[in-house]
């Protein structure tokens, strides 16, 4: 039985078609939703004690990974003799130590870990207790690993959270083993310890009242970042589309549609002035618009994937259309906004629409086979606890995904925090990107259930199966040329799963990596010291190369990607520069609603 509901905040047009329950003939109530509202109130409620992490699915890991270790006698045995030759190795590198303290470390540590490489490590005892962890890391790697009957799956989660575990007991994390720790406290007589206790108290408080980090308020939102003039020229339930003033007498024909993900305020891509991504477009003599996604609350909690691609990117190219008529528009996609843009992108081929000039994708996933460390929090078990915890709620708090991706680096975001903090008593300086990061939104429940079933879980994107309006879409049918960004350190869209966008698609692929994480690799501006990129173009018609033959075949180019990828767009043009359209149309009924940043932006 279906029924039509038109969703809270939402247009007419706008309606989904939900299974009624059947109810029960003695009492009234939905079998089905009655059993599964205990169901729900049960998980929601482990979830505030779990921090929103499913305890059944890491049991169901850590019973595959000791049940089959438990019946593998052989692998037993080895595990055995690789523990005495790694405390031989340990002993040995000990007796050689107290006779040449010049002696080579017998273990070092995974590319990435600098926790030990400090001079002060290297005297004794110090050496042997980091000696001693990161032969006991290694073997940990090992016991964890090639087990035969664990599922890669259920391997990988009981990797990640041993890692947790020794990561939590490192010697670099214990103020009596940690001889930085010791020297900080021998200079300032202890004062470290109280510096470090106020930074704890401060923290602590600032969590508890709902408040930002410390120093955040240096960096606000339309004065220090998101400061690039223009005007919310359209606003609808979920989005405020905003247009940026021209800086140029001219400007190139076609405009650019930014499209952020809604995990994160936009403003990444308009942080200061001088590493703004919008700015730096609007300066070369681009037309931009940018969507600001709305805040949702608990009343939107019935939005969908769908919505946000209708009320969304649709309503977006529908203004940009009256503003600027009788052009193509360049979208440009980051994040989750760049996997919608592609979807988007395919359901337009499927009815001819042609108004896309050209697609760029920013750390984007568009198959989902191979997604990375992520997929430690995202199997079936975890998604049914999450979409109970979203239901009681409504939506779910950016925060929980957040300490999800401070996990998957624990090293840097959390323990070397603890140290740095707490026990040397020191405070990194605020950024404009930490003080983004710190400026968090909200999911509804309903759209980010379908994210994770439909994208995440069964990859009904790059697989065809994907339902818009009643239609499978596929990416294959993109014909408009593709620029695609991924980054050499992600950990939430893994670079050789972004490139995977080169076996859906029958178009031409520029393809860049660049140095640098999910972030830090896209904010890559002009003079950025250290910056590099590697840069190729697949033709439609030429062979598909595996990402390290693509790796190998590009070279390496020093500075920021940027400017290649404005001489992409420009490059992609249809005629030459002309002169820039008025801000809004408001004969056409899109006038200036509000400077930029707009109100979307501003909501807590």
């Amino acid at each position: 039985m279906n029924t039509q509901v038109i969703l809270p905040g939402k247009e007419a047009a706008i309606a989904a078609p939900i299974r009624t329950a059947v109810a029960d003939e003695t009492s009234g109530l939905p079998i089905d939703d009655g059993f599964r509202f205990l169901d729900r109130m049960a998980s929601a409620a482990t979830a505030t004690v779990t921090s929103g992490l499913s305890p059944t699915a890491f049991w169901l890991a850590c019973a595959d990974w000791a049940v089959h270790l438990a019946s593998a006698p052989g692998t037993q045995l080895k595990l055995a003799a690789e523990a005495g030759r790694k405390s031989a190795r340990l002993a040995g590198h000990a007796a050689n130590s107290l006779i040449d303290p010049q002696t080579p470390c017998c273990v070092e540590g995974l590319p990435g870990d600098e926790r030990f490489r400090g001079e002060a490590w290297q005297g004794m005892p110090y050496r042997l207790w980091s000696q001693s962890f990161l032969l006991t890391e290694q073997w940990w790697r090992e016991a964890t690993h090639g087990l035969p009957g664990v599922s890669r799956h259920h391997e990988d989660v009981v990797t990640f959270a041993a890692r947790q575990w020794l990561d939590m007991v490192s010697p670099a994390n214990l103020f009596w083993a940690n001889p930085d720790v010791i020297n900080q406290t021998a200079r300032t007589g202890g004062a470290n310890f109280l510096k470090g206790g106020r930074n704890w108290i401060e923290d602590v408080s600032r969590l508890a009242t709902g408040r930002r980090p410390g120093g955040t308020e240096s960096f606000q939102v339309g004065k220090d970042v998101a400061a690039t003039p223009g005007k919310v020229v359209f606003r609808n339930h979920l989005i405020e589309l905003i247009q940026y003033a021209p800086t140029t007498g001219q400007v190139h024909a076609e405009p650019i549609l930014v499209v952020p993900a809604w995990i994160m305020k936009y403003y990444i891509l308009d942080l200061s002035p001088s590493n703004s991504l919008i700015r730096f477009l609007v300066e070369r003599g681009h037309t931009v618009f940018c969507i600001s996604w709305r805040n949702v609350t608990a009343e939107d909690r019935d939005l969908t994937l769908d919505d946000y691609r209708h009320s969304g990117i649709m309503a977006a190219l529908s203004a940009i259309e009256a503003i600027v008529p009788d052009r193509k528009i360049h979208a440009a996609g980051y994040c989750l906004g760049g996997t919608l843009l592609a979807l988007a992108a395919a359901a337009m081929m499927e009815t001819g629409d042609q108004r896309l000039a050209s697609m760029t994708l920013f750390a984007a996933q568009t198959d989902f086979s191979e997604p990375g460390e992520l997929q430690l929090f995202i199997d079936d078990s975890q998604v049914a606890f999450l979409e109970a915890m979203m239901w009681e709620h409504g939506t779910l708090d950016a925060t929980q995904m957040a300490g999800a991706f401070q996990m998957l680096r624990s090293n840097d975001l959390i323990w070397s925090r603890v140290v740095h903090d707490y026990l040397m008593g020191e405070r990194t300086p605020m950024n404009d990107l930490m003080a983004w990061n710190a400026d968090a939104t909200r999911l509804p429940y309903r759209m980010h259930s379908e994210y994770l079933r439909n994208l995440f879980l069964h990859n009904d994107l790059a697989s065809g199966r994907y339902m818009v309006e009643g239609r499978p879409i596929a990416i294959q049918n993109i014909r408009a040329p593709v620029f695609v960004v991924g980054t050499e350190h992600d950990h939430v869209a893994p670079w050789r799963s972004v490139y995977k966008i080169h076996y859906l698609t029958d178009t031409d692929v520029t393809f860049v990596l660049t140095s640098g994480g999910h972030n830090a690799g896209i904010v890559s501006e002009p003079g950025h010291p250290h910056r590099h990129f590697r840069i190729l173009k697949k033709l439609a018609d030429d062979p598909c190369h595996s990402p390290d033959e693509w790796m190998a075949a590009a070279p390496v180019q020093d500075g920021s990607w940027w400017l290649a990828w404005e001489a992409w767009l420009s490059a992609h043009d249809s005629i030459e520069q002309v002169a820039p359209p008025p801000m809004g149309a408001p004969d056409k009924g899109y006038p200036p609603l509000a400077d930029a940043p707009g109100t979307y932006v501003l909501q807590r």
